[in-house]
């Protein structure tokens, strides 16, 4: 791939006003750090994505992207932009995927938060449907989905040293850290309106594996921060949203990514929460797409030990979503796109239950 960059698509829009900064002074601060960047360009907002806030930068010679954390209450340690600038900077010499950055600001006065621009990735990134001029076969739309894995794959093979990303990691203790950060962030970020989830992380807390390795993870794999080749859509050719990277468990990632995965036959509870075009024909099942990952990385795997990766990456996505509720039911957002998210908790909590009671 010799072009890096995100993609105009289709949900770029005018943004909303409780996300809008000042626009002239974002202007001044350019010009001053990225000389060649004098115009005043046109903004908008994209719609997809409930964490770090995404904006495309229109100038008349090219298209930027802008990247901020949300207004409101943030739990500790989310939304360090500063933090994903660095990871997709030091990752760009070894992993082709990265978009390729520019600038970063970490001086709130400018905007009223910290930012950073990257290059956009002329592609097509797939939503909850594969945009339908596309017209792939169930055939053309397995290659897409086993070559996205191969994304995550690659990924999980790249040296941390050679990357010089040995800084993200903590240590021995990764999937002990990750129950019990999460579970903390869940009881900090629960409304009345939702489910207590003790009972799913107490049997997370008892049946949590040991590292089985430390590589570089993604911890928000998903299709929609996919970029796809517009002349060969099986083809990818970026990964987007690196805020969450760090050095752990290669099967937590895995792990993550399934939770977001609603297959052909879920029921429509689920159905209606989905967010990429997983339950297309010629998509891999969940249990496909485990078995595949195992076959390409080398790891033997057994159902019960997946059952626990399985309910982590429920309960986390559980977490991520009860913390953007927490923010709607507060009124410290009005995005209408979060006021379901309370839901979707109450039904992964479910949904964890019935695995474990499966295995038990």
């Amino acid at each position: 791939m010799t072009s890096r960059a995100v993609s105009a698509h289709s949900d770029a829009r005018e943004v909303r006003a409780e996300d809008a900064f000042d626009i002239s002074a974002l202007t001044a601060w350019l010009h001053a750090h990225v000389p060649d960047l004098v115009a005043v360009p046109a903004v908008r907002q994209f719609s997809g994505g409930a964490s770090n806030l995404t904006y495309l930068l229109e100038y008349p010679d090219r298209d930027l992207i802008l990247r901020r954390p949300p207004g409101g209450r943030r739990a500790e340690g989310t939304h360090d932009i500063a933090r994903e600038y660095r990871v997709q900077t030091a990752l760009g010499p070894v992993f082709d995927y990265v978009p390729a950055t520019i600038a970063l600001c970490e001086d709130p006065g400018i905007i009223g938060v910290p930012f950073y621009l990257m290059r956009r990735l002329d592609g097509i990134i797939p939503r909850k449907e594969l945009p339908p001029e596309l017209d792939l076969t169930s055939a053309q739309v397995r290659s897409l989905c086993t070559n996205v894995l191969d994304v995550l794959v690659g990924l999980h093979t790249v040296d941390p040293d050679a990357a010089g990303l040995t800084w993200m990691s903590k240590g021995h203790g990764y999937v002990a850290r990750q129950v019990a950060g999460w579970s903390d962030r869940y009881r900090h970020a629960k409304t009345w309106n939702v489910g207590s989830f003790e009972s799913v992380m107490c049997w997370l807390a008892d049946n949590q594996p040991a590292d089985r390795a430390a590589v570089l993870i993604h911890n928000d794999f998903r299709f929609d921060n996919i970029v796809l080749d517009r002349t060969d859509p099986t083809r990818p050719i970026g990964l987007l949203d690196w805020e969450m990277a760090t050095i752990g468990d290669p099967l937590m990632d895995l792990g993550g990514a399934l939770a977001y995965w609603v297959q052909q036959d879920d029921g429509p509870a689920f159905k209606f929460f989905r967010r990429q075009p997983t339950h297309t024909s010629g998509m891999l099942t969940r249990d496909e797409v485990v078995e595949y990952y195992c076959r390409r990385i080398g790891i033997g795997l057994d159902d019960h030990e997946w059952a626990f990766y399985e309910v982590f990456g429920l309960f986390r996505l559980a977490v991520i979503c009860q913390q953007i509720y927490y923010r709607y039911h507060h009124k410290q957002t009005t995005n209408p796109a979060f006021r379901f998210f309370g839901i979707a908790v109450v039904l992964l909590e479910r949904r964890c239950r019935r695995i474990i009671r499966r295995i038990r």
